[in-house]
């Protein structure tokens, strides 16, 4: 028998909207021209770049549309953050980021320590994913060429005070990034009003195509391009455009810009409908993060005793799509880097799920894992050797992280 299919991994990728592709079809074949070049096939595809750069810039809050730097995606503007930051930052070696961070930013970080030695200070975080702010400060001196703390935590939601982070950075004449890859499109973004100095984000995160995001670089910021070649992006980002991606981010920028608040009541509404259901149902659960302070679209559960990647698989064949917590998914037995950074004891980290929502999503989704969830989980604690109906068998798991 068919299963009706539920898509619950939105932080990992969503669904592009209809306008968004229909907007992006003509540039395929119709309008071709190189946004470039100088003749009427290009000029009138430069218009809608400009366009979309616009677009974009409303979404961001930014100042100017030339702040606008669009990119293959996240990681792309990452890296580039990061590496620029150094170049421009004569005098200034070491680099302040969290522990919590996409691998985008911290693989980008161990590289840059084993291969030009820059010093890199991570900051933890507290039970709730929040930064250490007094370790922070401690952190910033006159030796930080960059600050890079995303806005939002892809695994919890968790959101960091950005704002006030970047205020710190700049007192001490250090530049601030954020990777804003899970939060653009979800939550309110002024930057003008901030002392952020450039911003991460991609399209597939917020309904618009892969392949496509952008970096805001605040007018003044001095930069230097990650890829070499030609002009393009005022010599910010090499490469002939991706106008049918770029028009694609353009409108999805567009779309989430006008229905941001409507969206986002609704879309947390199922959240909170999915966490209530399954806290009442099952037992030795617990949310995971800032429930305080966390994306709207975003919940990350953890359930006691068993693995993560044995939920997913049952939950799979229901025909439900969600993801882990940990890497166990990956072959690794280790859970994901943020819970461990978190403290989530060992017992719970490995059964970790997270269910991301979107505009798509119906409360008939949230029925539908509500009605199969309990039932997973009692099959695989009955399964698991360090579960009897009382809890946990003694001395099992090692009770935390350190």
């Amino acid at each position: 028998m068919s299963v009706r299919p539920v898509y619950l991994d939105n932080n990992a990728t969503t669904k592009v909207d209809a306008r968004v592709v229909s907007a992006m079809l003509p540039y395929f074949n119709e309008q071709f021209g190189n946004p470039s070049s100088m003749h009427a096939f290009g000029a009138k595809v430069g218009g809608a770049v400009r366009d979309a750069r616009g677009k974009l810039q409303q979404l961001l809050g930014a100042e100017h549309d030339h702040e606008v730097v669009f990119t293959s995606g996240g990681t792309e503007s990452d890296n580039a953050a990061l590496l620029s930051a150094l170049e421009v930052s004569p005098g200034r070696d070491e680099i302040i980021t969290s522990a919590v961070e996409h691998p985008a930013i911290l693989s980008m970080c161990e590289h840059l320590e084993k291969s030009r030695g820059t010093r890199v200070h991570v900051i933890g975080v507290d039970s709730q994913g929040r930064l250490d702010i007094e370790a922070y400060r401690k952190a910033l001196s006159e030796k930080t060429a960059l600050v890079s703390i995303m806005w939002a935590n892809n695994e919890t939601g968790t959101i960091n005070p950005v704002a006030e982070l970047a205020e710190l950075a700049k007192e001490a004449g250090a530049l601030f990034h954020t990777d804003a890859v899970q939060a653009v499109g979800k939550v309110p973004i002024d930057l003008k009003t901030t002392e952020i100095d450039m911003l991460s984000l991609s399209g597939h995160k917020l309904h618009g195509p892969k392949g496509i995001g952008a970096l805001y670089v605040r007018r003044g910021v001095r930069f230097k391009s990650l890829l070499k070649g030609g002009h393009q992006e005022r010599g910010r980002r090499a490469g002939t455009e991706n106008t049918p991606g770029i028009v694609g981010l353009g409108v999805a920028a567009a779309i989430a810009h006008a229905d941001l608040a409507t969206d986002m009541a609704y879309i947390s509404g199922l959240r909170d409908r999915l966490e209530k259901g399954l806290l009442q149902r099952i037992g030795k659960s617990f949310v995971t993060g800032d429930s305080a302070n966390r994306l709207p679209n975003t919940s990350n559960i953890a359930f006691e005793f068993i693995e993560g990647e044995a939920i997913l698989l049952l939950l799979n064949r229901a025909g439900i799509a969600a993801s882990s917590g940990s890497a166990c998914t990956s072959g690794s037995l280790e859970p994901s880097h943020v819970l461990r950074a978190m403290g989530v004891p060992y017992t719970a980290a490995h059964g970790a799920i997270r269910f991301s929502f979107s505009r798509d999503n119906s409360a008939e989704d949230v029925d539908q894992v509500l009605d199969v969830m309990p039932g997973i989980i009692e099959r695989l604690r009955d399964l698991s050797p360090f579960w009897t109906e009382g809890g946990a068998k003694p001395a099992t798991f090692q009770p935390t992280y350190a």
